[in-house]
């Protein structure tokens, strides 16, 4: 039996990560969390192979070249994000359900690749200055990185349409627990 994939994009800042995180901990979907590969620097209590895999720019690149992803981006200028398809074909051959974490782009590209066999989701802001202020209350950006943000936010708030599904996250418990349901009556068709 093959699993089935979920995916979940959005742009930086409304809250893919603590919903899917959120879920994971309730423990009613049996789902399991895709590991993606990116360039940038771990942040603090980040690991190697579980939040994603650390690669240097150079090792990226050889991945690339060959053929090694299933979709990669470079999301910021020499910022790179991809999904190996070993990690996913892997999961997906041992009947494992699995949540990709994954830029709008990509999101779209996998959907496609995979057809059926995934839901994509897209959770969006309630508003663009909503989203301004969550990136700022982090304290983790400065000005000029936030701003870079929202410009890309702005940008793929366009791609929603292509999704089979948008959340809006205006209140996290209630986003959450629309997310956990889309992703139970998929897993259960």
């Amino acid at each position: 039996m093959s699993g089935k994939l979920i995916i979940i994009s959005a742009p930086s800042g409304c809250g893919k990560s603590t919903i899917i995180h959120d879920i994971t901990e309730r423990g009613n979907v049996a789902m399991t969390f895709s590991v993606s590969a990116t360039n940038r620097k771990p942040r603090e209590g980040e690991i190697d192979g579980v939040h994603y895999y650390f690669l240097s720019t150079s090792d990226f690149n050889d991945r690339i070249a060959a053929g090694d992803f299933l979709e990669y981006e470079e999301v910021y200028p020499g910022r790179f994000y991809g999904t190996l398809k070993s990690e996913i074909n892997r999961s997906l051959e041992a009947g494992k359900n699995i949540v990709l974490d994954i830029d709008v782009k990509g999101g779209i590209n996998i959907k496609r690749i995979y057809g059926e066999k995934a839901i994509s989701i897209f959770i969006q802001p309630p508003s663009v200055e909503a989203l301004r202020s969550r990136l700022e209350n982090r304290g983790t950006e400065s000005e000029d990185v936030i701003n870079e943000r929202i410009s890309r936010a702005e940008f793929e708030l366009s791609f929603a349409p292509q999704f089979d599904v948008t959340v809006v996250n205006d209140d996290l418990s209630a986003a959450v627990d629309r997310t956990e349901q889309i992703i139970v009556d998929f897993i259960g068709r």
